[in-house]
């Protein structure tokens, strides 16, 4: 019975993006950790361009959204779409063109980045050659997706899988509209947007990046594996279904809160800031919906490791997810915007849902495509401390430090001058950009421990007698 479940999927590749997704999760951290060092000691840049904050700090945001997000998104999508449609990938060399395709895209962003090969655009900093090559292996990954749905063996098609659908078919059109440019030179070109419009079509991108790649795409991951860790259906399937419908015609909007103050005309500003603070309630409702998944089961908690990085992603995407709206207010983001505030709460998503609900699903990828337990159960909880603590000390630092920021520039004397010059404000956020690289450079470790941990159980199973490819019970 293992045999035939075992050729009747094509699990290899997702083997591959599985293992690439926690490589790149330490490659990326670690970036991550030197940047932040950068910002406390200036002096590890050496004066050398190709190492400066400004070179690495777009290599590490490709690194951790695109490489390790994207690799954990592919091995999530193309293993939970197999097993919830009850068929094989559509092609199977399609989905290997798709993994040599974007790992060849990620060593090119290694390659430019470093040299200042750069649109400058924020999550969008690749030149228009691999712009083109993103757009190429992106509609490859979708339309193996789709098909693969298409030729389903079940007549449902799993709430999951809308999610991984809405973020395919929106980072397909957010992603060429904003690349649109043209090109000077083999790795120059300049946006066909200029002004205002340009930074609202960046920001219509930037913020549906983070809404459909690092929220749809990862819900579609935890409403797979929440239920499946759980070993219990989803709370309310209903709930799910109204989570995916207002999260996709809602996220839409909301790119224009970034540009509160500016030249974007007030009303845009506006209908962005109300728009987010009404997508609260959806989000809540997924959060929720996510963790009553373990109503009668909560005590799994205490010895379910893979369950507990799952759970509590879903506790940041919560706050993330009400942190953002309320930010994103007028008299809020009249104190927040600019500020290390922003970062702070970039991050709550990003080591606290991403990166925690990624870990959770590759943890159980690997027990079931290797049919094995984790090597080391204890350094599953071990990488799960290191990456709570690591997570809430780099929050903690950047809420303080931006929060103070935005006190010190508008504090005004008995006189109606600045109190602060710029300099004294970024003197006072030196012990907070310590803090900062401390939680970060935890939370990179817990990144090693798991990487670790994965390539031990590999070897595990390697070697253990009579191994199949995959686990019956995936």
């Amino acid at each position: 019975m293992q045999q035939t479940l075992a050729q009747k999927y094509n699990f290899e590749v997702v083997k591959a993006f599985t293992v690439m997704a926690v490589i790149y999760l330490v490659v990326g951290t670690l970036l991550g950790v030197y940047v932040a060092s950068e910002l406390a000691w200036p002096v590890l840049n050496f004066d050398t361009p190709e190492l400066s904050f400004g070179r690495l700090r777009p290599l590490h945001t490709n690194a951790v959204i695109f490489a390790f997000g994207g690799c954990a998104l592919m091995a999530a999508s193309f293993y939970s779409v197999q097993r919830t449609c009850s068929t094989a990938l559509w092609s199977n060399g399609l989905a290997w063109f798709v993994f040599w395709g974007w790992n060849a895209i990620i060593v090119s962003a290694v390659i430019t980045l470093p040299l200042g090969l750069t649109q400058g655009k924020e999550y969008a900093e690749l030149e228009w050659p691999i712009d083109i090559a993103i757009a190429v292996v992106w509609l490859a990954y979708s339309f193996n997706f789709i098909m693969t749905i298409a030729r389903r063996k079940t007549t449902h098609i799993y709430v999951s899988n809308w999610f991984f659908l809405s973020m395919m078919i929106m980072i397909t059109y957010l992603h060429v509209v904003n690349s649109l440019s043209i090109p000077v030179s083999a790795f120059k070109s300049y946006s066909v947007f200029s002004g205002v419009q340009d930074a609202m079509i960046q920001w219509w991108w930037g913020h549906n990046a983070v809404g459909f790649y690092l929220t749809a795409g990862f819900l579609g991951m935890m409403y797979y594996f929440v239920p499946k860790q759980a070993g219990r259906p989803v709370f309310s399937y209903r709930l799910s279904v109204i989570h995916f419908w207002a999260l996709t015609f809602g996220y839409v909007w909301l790119g224009a809160h970034h540009l509160q103050y500016t030249a974007l005309p007030d009303w845009t500003g506006s209908l962005g800031a109300a728009v987010s603070l009404a997508m609260i309630i959806p989000s809540w409702g997924g959060a929720v919906n996510g963790m009553m998944t373990l109503s009668g089961a909560w005590d799994k908690l205490r010895t379910d490791y893979v369950l507990r990085f799952l759970i509590v992603s879903l506790a940041f995407y919560a706050m993330s997810t009400f942190e953002g709206p309320v930010m994103s207010a007028k008299t809020v983001n009249a104190l927040s915007h600019y500020t290390d505030w922003g970062i702070g709460h970039v991050h709550s998503g990003a080591l606290g849902w991403v990166g925690m609900v990624a870990a959770g699903s590759l943890y159980h990828l690997v027990m079931k495509l290797w049919n094995t337990e984790m090597y080391s159960a204890r350094l599953v909880n071990t990488h799960f401390w290191m990456a709570t603590i690591g997570a809430v000390i780099y929050i903690i630092a950047m809420w303080v430090s931006g929060i103070m920021q935005g006190l010190m520039w508008r504090e005004y004397d008995e006189f109606g001058t600045l109190t602060y010059t710029f300099a004294e404000s970024v003197a006072a956020m030196y012990p907070y950009y310590v803090m900062r690289a401390v939680g970060g450079l935890i939370y990179w470790s817990g990144a090693v421990v798991m990487l670790y941990n994965v390539v031990m159980t590999i070897r595990q199973a390697s070697t253990a007698p009579n191994t199949q490819p995959a686990a019956a019970a995936a």
